[in-house]
């Protein structure tokens, strides 16, 4: 009980963080009025620097933003509307350069959410040493726990986005041919200088699985099912061990290592904490679940969220596709649904009802007519809205139980048994009242799981990662709506700028040997 208690506290504490300054984005630590060396001392002063590791996750260059918006964007996923404002202009067109400063952004959002958590890991020790209360170092270890895991989700975003896709000997991972790939650069210190070059792909994905284990261990509560545990709960604000597994299954299918994949996707999908989402109606809120999961940004199947309050957010996800704000009265969006991802759904599948609505419905303030739905996934939350007038703020919600489904399947499908990859996506898929769906063998069953994976997460930040490890290119179909540069864009499976150049600064900062990508040269 004491447990869940602290907890409470934790989520319900004000949280300060100022970040450092210096040349590189790698040297970017936590900084406050108090000394370093008299920082950190007590479980206080834990639990505070514990909490801005997940302040830090609020920024607008992160899952709240550029991370969630820019792969989608500079895939085939949505059209620059005529007269767009041009946020993003050089992701659409893929006229990507190293000075870039979204990219620069994410790249050092991510190493400072980083710094973090490698100052709570230095200094977790020197406090630990000074506690004698059972309940309070039991709660140290749940966030060092958390400290481990979210380091490793940083890492595993950082290699998804500045590397390229785990290489293969036919469908299984080569690890071998791994260690000669570059990497990211790894800092598992705060004090300590570390060398300022990148590691092996190999390299940098051990140091990711390193740190899930840890955590996994550091949450091990004695109970010998991995699929209960008295921290797992939904619409968790922290990582749980739920969690760490939901993260672990990511990252095996991203190394190709399908039965570790199934494995911990398994333990999630079993976990009794969760349940997919469905068109019943949610008595707290109004409106069906599904509806529920965007729209007040809660639901059985978050396994984890980003916590936002009205005064206390990150970005707007929001409002690239709307920007209703601009009057309040008409939608302006800067970006549109690809019409070949609309025709994906079935007239009954009830993410289509969730995700887009007609223009008729939310009129558009161009002077030129937009003949399709416009995506109101991220309208905002109506908490939000209705107190605040705050639209378009949506808690990000990186984990959630219905991509584990397509994980295990996705994962089957390359073990060769598709009666299980149907069985996922077939349960996925009727719980969104969109019927059942048959995985074939071959580049058929590849398809369909491809399709799966844009129906349920559109505009989560997948796709151009799924492109870039199945190897596949793309093209855009011109339309009368659309911005002309960019609009009949193809793209081969081989383009260097499936891998983001490293930052320009990064590569430039003295004492650096950071080699950029082929991107960086182009």
């Amino acid at each position: 009980m004491i447990k869940n208690i602290l907890h409470i506290i934790k989520i319900a504490a004000v949280s300060a963080l100022i970040a450092g300054t210096a040349v590189s984005c790698l040297e970017k630590y936590p900084g406050s009025s108090i000394p370093e060396k008299d920082a950190m001392k007590t479980f206080s002063d834990a639990e505070q620097h514990n909490l801005g590791i997940y302040a830090s996750l609020k920024s607008s260059a992160l899952y709240s933003g550029s991370l969630t918006l820019l792969p989608d964007i500079q895939a085939d996923l949505v059209m620059a509307t005529l007269t767009n404002a041009n946020p993003y202009d050089g992701i659409w067109n893929w006229d990507i350069r190293p000075t870039n400063e979204n990219i620069e952004a994410v790249y050092g959002s991510l190493y400072a959410v980083i710094g973090n958590c490698n100052f709570f890991l230095e200094k977790v020790g020197d406090v630990k040493a000074t506690l004698t209360d059972e309940d309070q170092l039991d709660m140290l270890e749940h966030y060092t726990a958390e400290a481990h895991a979210i380091r490793a989700l940083c890492y595993s975003e950082l290699i998804k986005c500045f590397c390229e896709a785990y290489p293969a000997s036919g469908n299984d991972a080569d690890d071998e041919a791994a260690k000669s790939l570059k990497g990211v650069v790894l800092r598992t210190k705060y004090s300590e200088p570390e060398p300022v070059r990148r590691a092996s792909l190999y390299d940098s994905y051990q140091l990711v699985l390193d740190d899930l284990q840890k955590a996994e261990e550091l949450f091990d509560d004695g109970d010998d099912d991995p699929s209960e545990s008295e921290l797992d709960e939904y619409n968790s604000y922290y990582i749980t061990p739920a969690a760490v597994y939901a993260i672990r299954a990511r990252v095996a299918l991203y190394m190709r290592d399908w039965d570790d994949a199934i494995k911990y996707s398994t333990y999630v999908i079993n976990n009794k904490a969760y349940e997919l989402c469905t068109n019943v109606v949610d008595p707290t809120t109004g409106y069906s679940e599904i509806d529920s999961i965007w729209g007040f940004d809660t639901g059985s199947e978050i396994i984890w969220r980003i916590g936002f309050t009205p005064t206390s957010y990150g970005g707007a996800l929001g409002t690239v596709f709307l920007n209703l704000t601009r009057d309040f009265t008409y939608t302006y969006p800067d970006y549109v649904p690809a019409e070949w991802v609309l025709g994906l759904y079935s007239q009954s599948d009830y993410r289509y009802l969730a995700y887009f609505a007609t223009p008729s419905n939310n009129p558009v303030g161009f002077s030129y007519e937009i003949p399709v739905p416009l995506l109101v996934k991220y309208w905002g939350n109506q908490t939000f809205i209705s107190g605040y007038q705050l639209y378009h703020v949506c808690m990000p919600k990186p984990l959630r139980l219905a991509e584990q489904y397509l994980i295990r399947a996705e994962a089957n499908y390359w073990n060769g048994d598709t009666g299980k990859a149907t069985t996922d996506l077939t349960t996925l898929s009727q719980s969104r009242l969109a019927g059942s769906v048959t995985v074939s063998s071959g580049d058929a069953g590849l398809e369909t799981i491809s399709n799966e994976r844009v129906k349920e997460l559109y505009m989560e930040g997948f796709r151009l990662n799924d492109l870039k490890r199945w190897h596949k290119g793309f093209e855009r179909t011109p339309n009368s709506y659309s911005q002309v540069e960019g609009y009949d864009l193809e793209v081969s499976a081989d383009d260097p700028l499936f891998v983001w150049p490293i930052p320009q600064h990064e590569i430039e900062a003295p004492g650096s040997d950071i080699e950029g990508n082929d991107s960086n040269n182009r």
